[in-house]
């Protein structure tokens, strides 16, 4: 990745709030951005739909609490490809992203959306965490995926989230830049992905968690994507103790931070929130870890110090303050 000067671009811009947090899209042909929403939207809606977990109306809802599920029961084309989304998540990262964490985020009390739970001040520390020193089987391992036809075992609540939120990232710029024929930047959250051909090849974006956490100015060509993970946002008070949402799934523990936050940049945004999230659950041995997959990295530790692995340009000047996506 490259630093060319900020492209200057005809582009427009909107925003909205979405799943507890911001969705923001820009499209290089001002003209399309209307229709460009429309496609958004509608993209969330269904994604929304067919696996919120908060929603006892969506699909994965309803198929979870139906009493054939250990057996199997047909899903919809798009739920079928979300689950086979995560469980691919799964296998690439060795469980370090695992869908059948839904269980455990309930008992933390992460069992709504979020902005329905006792918000937690940013600056906070979370809460420390009693690990069990007894690693649990690996859940994701239980579900089958059949073509269509999803089995969850008894007693296994799935939470797509860690991928659904990318995936849906991934789909909005393809549909968006295929119907439209403009280039296009989607961010869900710390979620970045985009889609055609821009004049200049590809989208200036600033990289940064929260306000006081360095910043740094990225080129992200067209057809890339970024994701940031990040165990300062999505905090909650639960038993008056705070938490954040990365648990680690091998013991279904809220993740001991070793990063505030971890941002990588790939081809697809699915595979960007992949390494990132399993980067944050690795701790410390997230570096060697993303060295081996050669991944384009930025890391960010508690103290605001910033390391960049593999094609992640260096920062221009040192950083002083710790990184979600936002264009």
């Amino acid at each position: 990745m490259a630093h060319p000067p900020a492209p200057e671009l005809t582009a427009a811009r909107t925003e909205w709030a979405v799943w507890s947090t911001t969705a923001a899209l820009v499209v290089e042909r001002a003209e399309r951005l209307g229709e460009a929403r429309a496609i958004a939207e509608r993209v969330l809606a269904e994604v929304g739909a067919a696996c919120s977990r908060f929603d006892a109306g969506s699909e994965l809802s309803r198929v979870s609490a139906d009493p054939r599920i250990e057996r199997g029961v047909e899903v919809s084309p798009l739920l079928a490809s979300l689950v086979a989304t995560a469980l691919q998540a799964a296998a690439e990262t060795g469980g370090s992203v695992d869908p059948t964490i839904g269980g455990d985020l309930d008992r933390w009390g992460y069992d709504r959306d979020i902005a329905l739970l006792g918000a937690a001040p940013a600056a906070a520390p979370a809460a420390p965490v009693t690990v069990s020193v007894v690693r649990r089987e690996a859940g994701w391992r239980a579900v089958r995926l059949d073509g269509r036809v999803l089995s969850i075992p008894a007693g296994v609540r799935l939470d797509l989230g860690a991928t659904a939120k990318a995936r849906a990232a991934d789909l909005i710029a393809e549909r968006v830049s295929s119907e439209l024929d403009t280039g296009v930047l989607v961010s869900l959250g710390g979620d970045i992905a985009t889609g055609g051909a821009t004049a200049d090849g590809g989208w200036e974006v600033l990289v940064q968690d929260l306000p006081a956490d360095p910043a740094q100015q990225v080129f992200l060509p067209d057809g890339a994507a970024m994701a940031t993970s990040s165990t300062q946002k999505r905090r909650w008070l639960h038993d008056g103790r705070v938490h954040q949402h990365i648990l680690d799934p091998a013991f279904g523990t809220p993740v001991v931070p070793a990063w505030r936050s971890v941002t990588v940049a790939a081809a697809t945004c699915v595979r960007a929130n992949t390494l990132s999230t399993a980067a944050v659950v690795r701790g410390t041995a997230a570096r060697t870890w993303l060295a081996e997959q050669a991944a384009a990295a930025r890391l960010v530790d508690l103290a605001g110090r910033v390391v960049t692995l593999g094609a992640w340009p260096d920062p221009a000047v040192p950083d002083t303050a710790a990184a979600g996506g936002r264009p």
